[in-house]
């Protein structure tokens, strides 16, 4: 993620009650540790299940996949010997549906991310043993070697390529969110806000993107009114009441917020999204292992494995995150600018 306020802004889209009550049952399971293992191999080879538990966070799916070989062979000789691939997630206390969370079992580390991890390790021919941590933790456990990679909503960035390598696996986005209803569209294009009242998340990167936009238009004599809220029961609140006209915030919690709300009087559509990276450059969320470890381009292979196959496109669909599908995974493409991260 650019900052970790984008991360607070996505922790800040949990909204169902039953999300939050999963979540809750699930700190104890953890006990607050902060670097809580939790490890799902409960299908058998060839096979990841994919949305267990997820409290309809996602549909689930069981994928088919085995061994790759050829792209086993690429793994460093440590990783291959161990027999297991060590993934962090940085979810700790309290998880962001849908990347990563404890499930409905109360025990269970669920998620886009975590299963992303599994399908990969499912290539390589490894078992898979997730860790979760806080963020901050996440980082020192690649450091250590507690774990060999980070599936965990982190964006590629320039400055990060100082200790760490990447892999590249799905679009970082933010998005407008409006009630189904609404004829309203951004279609990328910023002066379809004049006239709008847009609430956002104070501090966050979607905010400084948002009140620069509102600096051009005012520029050119037209308004855009940003309202601030101060938690996402609220925000919905003040859209389905019609006292604002969107929320700008990060897709992927807004796409669990119109899941979750679908057959209900107050469900939502995403109406466009917008690089986290800005007009000049589309942010990517990367698989994040230890610099010069050796990872990078195995799990690049197989990402693009799954991308080539087709489950790839099955995990993003059982998450409602098709439209943050990339065509390619690639080895430290261009991150964000060390003046922007």
């Amino acid at each position: 993620m650019p900052t970790q306020f984008t991360r607070r802004s996505l922790i800040r889209g949990i909204t169902a009650a039953t999300a939050v009550a999963s979540l809750a049952a699930g700190l104890a399971a953890c006990g607050g540790n902060s670097d809580a293992a939790t490890t799902t191999d409960s299908a058998k080879s060839g096979e990841v299940v994919i949305g267990q538990v997820s409290n309809d966070a996602a549909t689930q799916t069981t994928i088919k996949v085995s061994e790759v070989k050829s792209i086993s062979a690429e793994l460093p000789a440590a990783a291959k010997k161990s027999g297991k691939l060590e993934i962090g997630i940085g979810a700790l206390p309290a998880g962001f549906p849908p990347l990563a969370y404890v499930g409905d079992d109360q025990k269970t580390l669920t998620g886009s991310e975590p299963d992303l991890g599994r399908l990969v390790a499912a290539v390589f021919g490894l078992k898979a043993e997730v860790k979760n941590s806080t963020w901050e933790n996440l980082f020192v456990g690649i450091d250590s070697g507690k774990v060999d990679v980070a599936f965990s909503n982190v964006t590629d960035t320039e400055e990060r390529k100082k200790k760490y390598e990447f892999a590249s696996y799905r679009q970082d986005n933010l998005a407008f969110i409006v009630p189904k209803k609404s004829t309203w569209n951004f279609d990328g294009n910023y002066e379809n806000l004049a006239g709008k009242t847009i609430a956002v998340g104070s501090g966050t990167n979607q905010e400084k993107i948002l009140l620069e936009w509102k600096d051009k238009l005012a520029k050119e004599g037209k308004k855009l009114t940003v309202k601030y809220f101060q938690d996402s029961p609220s925000t919905y609140l003040a859209l389905n009441s019609g006292k604002i006209d969107a929320s700008f915030g990060p897709n992927p919690g807004f796409a669990y917020h119109n899941r979750q709300v679908a057959n209900t009087p107050n469900a939502t559509r995403t109406a466009g999204t917008y690089s986290g990276a800005g007009a000049s450059l589309q942010g990517l969320i990367a698989a994040t292992a230890k610099k010069d470890s050796g990872l990078a381009k195995p799990l690049a292979d197989a990402i693009n494995y799954l991308i080539k196959h087709g489950q790839y496109a099955e995990w993003l669909k059982a998450y409602n995150l098709s439209d943050e599908a990339v065509a390619k995974s690639e080895v430290n493409p261009p991150g964000l600018p060390r003046d922007n991260s």
